[in-house]
């Protein structure tokens, strides 16, 4: 991929450049916005398992992933830049087959995902103030204050409150990291690729799980409502989103060896989110009860950036979703009033003007992951819901990655912004990664 045609044309002077790198700078948001919702409870159960079952020898695979996911963030947001259009423009070009796959996603995923979502921030708040209410209520009251923030605000106060939390998450589990006094030595050995028996599945899911899934197709759309339209914006966009990336590396290898430390000598495990309360009393025994509490911060910070960072950009995805709708009902028009292909170009500026956040079907979904999920809450989960949930969500990831590596080297891609081979061939990693993820996770079903 070129993009010396977007250079200026004459070279700046070192002020000039100075002020141009701080703009910049002060410029990057979505990609922190993206790293804040991509990492959740889970993530850090994932990541303390593998360093707890394997030290720190699947370090590498950390960084391998977080350049797959570069290179799948930076397409869908190169597509938005480039050809004004939203990610549903180029979905729906690409055959009617993909609005219902689409739709029917999010409803389901929402459903389970607002109930996981309850419960992975619920459980650091009544770990930090026992006997104050029951995990349920907690569970509740972050939903509730999740839709309140996102119904009442905008992007820019999503991302400073991101910003907030991710920066939160980083320091504790970066101090923690510390405390744990890692082993250099090991974690060096840990960057040069092997595999130990019976990690093949561990090692695929590092690689692939590293930092988001649905929420990489929501960068476009944040990068966006930051205001950049335009191909003028792909160098900061560039930067941003690596930006997000390496932040994502350093906070998941922190947790390796976190986990490294913690759980590999004593052979603990963690077998779902409720598990990382044990984390915090490991800590507590092997330290204080401050840094008890300090991890406890963290886990709450990581959890509730995801339902933030999900009830916004999901919902934003949502809302375009269904003004493509070749018949959509009017109660939940996505911002756009035209028929299906008229004015169908016009998504990237409803999203940049904030129409979208305005629309009803923004906040039709937005109840969706609040209420129909509390129900799940005081109920056993479906097993036939269970069973759709963890097939859908598998489908997604090499949805995207199959469609992104179709759209980018269309005609309608300008030809400057066309993935070049570094970009197809991640791309096409990906998207291989993520079929045999598909296969694996569909495999391991309770079925």
């Amino acid at each position: 991929m070129q993009d010396a045609t977007h250079e200026p044309a004459s070279t700046p002077s070192p002020e000039e450049g100075t002020t141009a790198r701080r703009a910049r700078w002060r410029s990057v948001g979505p990609g922190l916005v993206v790293a804040a919702t991509g990492i959740g409870a889970g993530d850090l159960v994932a990541t303390l398992v593998v360093g707890g079952r394997f030290g720190y020898t699947l370090l590498w695979a950390v960084v391998v992933g977080c350049v797959i996911r570069i290179a799948f963030a930076e397409g869908a947001a190169r597509w938005h830049l480039a050809t004004g259009r939203t990610l549903f423009d180029g979905w729906r070009s690409l055959g009617s087959w993909t609005l219902p796959y689409f739709g029917f996603y999010a409803l389901l995923w929402g459903f389970v995902y607002g109930a996981t979502a309850m419960s992975a921030s619920a459980l650091p708040l009544a770990a930090l103030f026992p006997g104050v209410a029951d995990l349920k209520v907690w569970g509740v009251g972050t939903a509730l204050l999740g839709l309140a923030f996102v119904w009442c605000n905008r992007y820019r106060a999503v991302e400073r409150l991101l910003t907030v939390l991710i920066g939160t998450m980083f320091v504790v589990v970066l101090v923690l990291a510390v405390r744990v006094v890692p082993d250099a030595g090991a974690a060096f050995a840990g960057l040069w690729p092997t595999v130990p028996d019976g990690s093949v599945v561990y090692t695929l899911g590092v690689v692939g799980g590293v930092g988001g899934t649905i929420t990489m197709a929501a960068y476009g759309y944040w990068v966006n409502a930051k205001g950049w339209n335009g191909p003028g914006w792909m160098r900061v966009m560039r930067l941003d989103n690596a930006t997000a990336y390496v932040t994502t590396a350093v906070f998941t290898v922190a947790m390796i060896i976190v986990g490294a430390e913690l759980l590999h000598a004593t052979q603990a495990t963690l077998d779902n989110s409720r598990g990382l309360l044990d984390v915090g009393d490991e800590l507590e025994r092997r330290f204080d009860p401050f840094t008890a509490k300090l991890f406890l911060v963290g886990f709450f910070a990581t959890s509730f950036s995801s339902l933030v960072g999900v009830w916004h950009g999901v919902s934003l995805l949502f809302s375009d979703y269904v003004a493509h709708l070749p018949h959509r009902v009017a109660l939940l028009g996505g911002g756009v009033t035209a028929g299906p292909d008229e004015g169908a170009s016009d998504g990237a500026r409803e999203v940049a003007s904030g129409a979208r956040e305005r629309s009803p079907a923004f906040r039709f979904y937005l109840l969706w992951l609040t209420f129909p999920p509390i129900t799940l809450l005081f109920l056993d989960r479906p097993f036939a819901l269970i069973i759709g949930y963890g097939v859908l969500g598998a489908l997604f990831l090499p949805f995207l990655a199959g469609t992104l590596l179709v759209l980018l080297n269309r005609r309608e891609m300008p030809a400057p912004w066309r993935s070049g081979p570094l970009s197809n061939t991640m791309l096409v990693l990906a998207a291989l990664l993520f079929v045999v993820l598909c296969v694996e996770q569909i495999r391991t079903l309770p079925w």
